[in-house]
């Protein structure tokens, strides 16, 4: 990830704008919440059907970093997409909220390589080739996943069938293992999505399908560029432990940083 031009006096990481991270993860109805009350204030009440089984939907996200110019305006935002694990089927019976036969949406509990490999041919690729800055198109892109068994190999016929189509250079590739810091989406982006999401009041499946979605798109570009400059921190932290897991995510200027950054940029 460091510039070959810039090694060894002068390093710098590369920019990063062709590697699109992909992850998946668990959005819920709702979540255990601390409070804490002052003396005498009562108790919320709060109630589900069964606390053990809390309606949820795993999502699939595709982003990369945002296109950001001098001034901080954004071109192109990084977001590819977001795509949750549901199927459709009818409604056997009625209910307050719907009828009979109606057709709902339910969510893939297991998730097997067969279905990432739909999901990744199917939804990311289009949804990459469909989004992708112009002046861009014909470098090499890579597509970062993590090393879950459910996940396709990176060398998968079907997949490279699917790139081959067309005019980008797409190719897969894994990140180190036991290393959840190197995908943005672990590192920072999930959590934002998540608070933002269980700001609103869900009652479906549909419900946390449309909240999830609405935060993923309506998240700062600018703060997700930040991520990436945490990225960048967590990565120097490697190489100072050799490799090793075993260091803190450093405390950043980010906004002093994305400032320099820009400069460099100009």
């Amino acid at each position: 990830m460091l510039d070959d031009n810039s090694i060894p006096h002068n390093s710098r990481f590369k920019s990063f704008y062709n590697v699109v991270f992909i992850d998946e993860k668990w959005f819920y109805i709702t979540k255990n919440i601390n409070y804490y009350l002052l003396v005498g204030e009562d108790d919320g009440h709060k109630t589900c059907k069964n606390k053990n089984f809390v309606p949820k939907v795993m999502f699939l996200a595709a982003v990369t970093r945002p296109r950001l110019d001098n001034e901080r305006n954004v071109s192109f935002s990084g977001k590819i997409g977001l795509y949750p694990f549901v199927y459709e089927q009818l409604a056997n019976r009625s209910s307050v909220n719907r009828g009979a036969g109606t057709m709902e949406k339910k969510p893939i509990i297991s998730l097997t390589r067969e279905v990432n490999k739909m999901y990744l041919i199917d939804k990311v690729l289009p949804g990459i080739k469909n989004s992708w800055p112009i002046e861009d198109v014909g470098d090499t892109i890579f597509i970062q996943q993590d090393n879950a068994r459910s996940h396709i190999n990176q060398n998968d016929e079907d997949f490279r069938k699917a790139t081959s189509e067309g005019e980008f250079d797409i190719q897969l590739i894994c990140q180190p293992s036991n290393s959840l810091d190197l995908n943005i989406l672990d590192l920072g982006f999930f959590n934002v999505i998540q608070t933002l999401q269980q700001k609103h009041v869900m009652k479906s499946i549909d419900d946390i399908i449309s909240m999830v979605e609405k935060a993923f798109y309506e998240f700062s570009s600018i703060q997700s560029d930040k991520i990436f400059l945490t990225l960048q921190s967590c990565m120097i932290e490697i190489m100072k432990v050799k490799g090793s897991n075993k260091y803190k995510v450093p405390h950043m200027k980010k906004d002093s940083l994305s400032n320099q950054v820009g400069i460099q940029n100009q």
